[in-house]
């Protein structure tokens, strides 16, 4: 049986399985606060590697324990491949891809998606780097619609449990 949570007016929001801990939420903004920090210092232009190597030394500092390059197993059809994905970050079943492009492509967003839909993950952070400011897209997937949201001030107390 699904179960929902409602809003004060009596209105279903999203099933509950679909949603996530408010720590799970402290996460995602950890992780970005690392990522603006390396930003506000390195600035943009520089590559991938540069910046994935500043972000383990910051998150050190701030004991954010993230796992770098940690190879993940996909799932087809309910059978583990061998074949596995390996992100830039790993924490706690959030998944952090790092680009240094001038502007984010469907085809970056589309990797990040289906590493989390086949992986059966929920949470995901796209950072790009390449730009003015640091670009940031927050993703939750929702296994019960098999859709994915992209979270941001409007929408995140729809999908964060209390």
């Amino acid at each position: 049986m699904v179960s929902f949570i409602e809003d004060n007016r009596g209105d279903v929001i999203i099933p509950r399985e679909d949603m996530i801990s408010h720590a799970e939420y402290m996460d995602m903004y950890l992780a970005v606060g690392v990522a603006i920090e390396i930003h506000n210092v390195l600035g943009r232009g520089m590559s991938e590697k540069v910046y994935q190597e500043a972000y383990l030394i910051e998150a050190m500092k701030r004991n954010f324990e993230v796992e770098r390059e940690r190879p993940l197993h996909l799932i087809y059809k309910d059978v583990t491949l061998t074949q596995t994905f390996i992100p830039d970050f790993y924490y706690r079943g959030l998944v952090m891809e790092f680009k240094s492009v001038e502007e984010i492509l469907p085809v970056h967003r589309a990797q990040l998606l289906n590493y989390l839909r086949f992986a059966r993950l929920r949470r995901g952070i796209l950072f790009n780097f390449g730009e003015t400011n640091l670009h940031t897209e927050r993703y939750l997937y929702l296994p019960s619609e098999d859709r994915f949201i992209m979270l941001n001030k409007d929408n995140i107390h729809q999908y964060v449990s209390d």
